[in-house]
């Protein structure tokens, strides 16, 4: 694949437009259908989209986190599973940026600009909780790697050129082994079958005798020590997807009213869209769905702030804001998507027209981490001033 090189921020956001009016066009179908995403996840690599965050003195754009964030809530409100499916491709690539060798970055960055995409193997399931990593790196007598384990919930596996799998070493320390994706001993099972985000290209990854070069494996627990964005970069992803839900879900629900409702017989009025008490409502929708949008740009601008001057308290600023706004985006999300069949009336409610497409993503995207912790540190660290904790999911 040729891959486009996006040349800053700008073009990034126009490129992120278009793309996303022209993944709208078949969102529902291909929800309702569960008809992967192959063909748009290729013209999103060929767009240059997947390599705007590699630095400039590797040829990338090193766009702004605020236009990461942006560019995932176009995608989010017009396909949320699309937009999900690069979120760790984001991360892991921060991973390099971060802790990868010279040459690690260098092979590894060429291969984005190339077009190539990273999914991700990291939860596990029946384990103690999410951080109960059980899949291991067993050292050779040559200074590779076996790897073994079995992952789920494995976002982008299905169509990832490279796979980053964490996994712990002998010492029980974290580490991400970068394995492409037709190594022998790699296996990976479309068998995600959630409610919403349907389309994610998620699966099982099951890992055999996977022989992985020392150079491919980089240490992730070193991310954790000294402050860090990795967490807040993350989760400010998360928060972006789930506004675009919110802001997606609100735009049909208008358009419905507009073109398909009728209004109450009481209301007097000759269309659904002059009834005042869906106009009370929709304002009260849009307020939500407003405040979530400034809440993540808010969040996005701190974790820029902390990038130029990284210290505990920056990394912690940004850490919080990025809590506030997943909290409200995520709020947000099930809301308005569930508020959608209140305002459009007892049509919106066909299966064929599949609009709750919008609520089951919600649903399921919320779901990826609770928010009632990000409440509980957003008051620590306002109340007592308490930083919040370097774990990666905050």
């Amino acid at each position: 694949m040729t891959a486009h090189v996006i040349a800053d921020d700008q073009e990034a956001l126009v490129v992120a437009a278009s793309l996303a009016e022209e993944f709208r066009a078949g969102a529902s179908a291909r929800d309702a259908e569960r008809r992967l995403p192959r063909a748009e996840l290729d013209r999103l690599s060929a767009s240059g989209l997947l390599a705007v965050t590699v630095p400039a003195e590797h040829g990338g754009a090193d766009v702004s986190t605020s236009t990461l964030a942006e560019i995932f809530r176009l995608l989010a409100a017009a396909d949320a599973s699309l937009a999900q499916i690069p979120q760790s491709h984001f991360v892991y690539i921060n991973v390099i940026n971060r802790q990868g060798t010279e040459e690690q970055r260098k092979f590894f960055l060429s291969e984005i600009l190339g077009g190539r995409r990273f999914g991700n193997a990291q939860s596990e399931a029946g384990t103690r909780h999410v951080q109960d990593i059980r899949t291991r790196l067993h050292p050779r007598p040559d200074g590779s790697y076996r790897l073994d384990g079995v992952k789920h919930y494995c976002t982008g596996a299905l169509f990832a050129d490279w796979i980053p799998v964490l996994a712990r070493a002998e010492d029980d320390k974290l580490h991400v082994a970068y394995v492409a994706r037709d190594t022998p001993g790699v296996t990976v099972i479309d068998d995600w079958d959630g409610l919403g985000q349907r389309t994610t290209a998620s699966g099982t990854v099951r890992l055999e005798g996977v022989e992985v070069p020392a150079d491919r494996v980089l240490p992730h627990h070193l991310t954790f020590e000294g402050p860090q964005l990795h967490g807040a970069v993350a989760q400010l992803l998360h928060a972006a997807i789930d506004t675009g839900i919110a802001g997606g879900a609100l735009a049909e629900a208008a358009e419905f009213v507009r073109t398909k409702s009728r209004p109450w017989f009481e209301s007097e009025v000759e269309t659904a869209a002059e009834d005042p008490l869906l106009i009370q409502r929709f304002g009260e929708l849009a307020l939500q769905v407003r405040a979530s949008e400034a809440l993540l740009r808010e969040a996005a601008r701190a974790v820029d702030a902390a990038r130029a001057d990284l210290t505990d308290v920056s990394a912690a600023e940004a850490s919080v804001a990025v809590a506030v706004a997943k909290v409200q985006a995520a709020q947000a999300a099930v809301d308005v998507a569930g508020a959608l069949f209140e305002v459009s009336g007892t049509r919106s409610a066909l299966n064929s027209l599949n609009l709750h497409r919008h609520w089951r993503d919600a649903r399921t995207h919320t779901l990826h981490d609770p928010t009632r912790w990000k409440i509980q540190h957003i008051g620590r660290y306002v109340l007592n001033g308490t930083r919040p904790p370097r774990h990666g999911l905050l």
